[in-house]
């Protein structure tokens, strides 16, 4: 069951004085919640899984049509096939084989799981205007200036949400382990669950409601 809500996160100073309360109406689960958001978990993290690995039965393995040597007289075991996975070049017995390991879930569901992590997350979650975040030119060194006045831990795992891919933004994070970008259209269940602390922008706060919501 899913109910409308309307969430209220924490905001930044300037945010404030600009835009004032950054609140969000989404509709988000009341019951089974933990479930919905492991459903999404397991089909995000069954679909990255190639299931390629593969081995060849006794069957499949090229050669041992022919008995090795007779039956009896020899001296030696009985053999069938030099194929035989006790023998060295033979098949594999219970070996991994290609399989798809794609877990269905429906679209609403994945949106629900989505919009009720938004809600579970709101006491780590800050949204700030955009220009706070905006840089001039491709620097580390100042976009880590501006997450530190944002008063966030650079020891933790910081997660920004934004409208579109900022060039610059996305060339002054790549070489920080704990800061991730994202794109609101784009939001995922395993970068919402990593995350520590997340950074919203304005225009995206607005662009999760519009995407989110249907």
């Amino acid at each position: 069951m899913a109910t409308d809500t309307t969430i209220t996160y924490k905001a930044s100073s300037e945010y404030r004085q600009n835009e004032g309360k950054p609140e969000i109406k989404l509709k988000i689960a009341t019951s089974n919640s933990m479930y919905i958001i492991h459903s999404a978990l397991v089909k995000q993290l069954a679909t990255k899984r190639q299931g390629t690995a593969h081995s060849k039965t006794r069957s499949e393995v090229r050669g041992g049509g022919r008995k090795p040597w007779k039956q009896k007289g020899t001296g030696k075991a009985r053999a069938g096939s030099i194929r035989s996975p006790l023998w060295k070049g033979g098949g594999v017995t219970f070996g991994p084989r290609t399989r798809n390991y794609i877990s269905k879930i429906n679209t609403k569901e994945r949106k629900l799981a989505i919009r009720t992590l938004l809600y579970n997350k709101a006491p780590h979650i800050l949204v700030i205007s955009n220009e706070e975040i905006f840089l001039a030119k491709p620097s580390t060194q100042l976009l880590l200036d501006k997450i530190q006045n944002l008063n966030l831990d650079l020891n933790k795992r910081i997660l920004i949400i934004v409208d579109n891919k900022d060039k610059t933004l996305y060339l002054s994070h790549r070489n920080l382990q704990n800061i991730d970008i994202i794109q609101a259209n784009q939001i995922n269940i395993i970068a919402l669950l990593n995350a520590e602390q997340i950074l919203i922008t304005s225009t995206s706060l607005k662009q999760i409601e519009e995407v989110y919501n249907d």
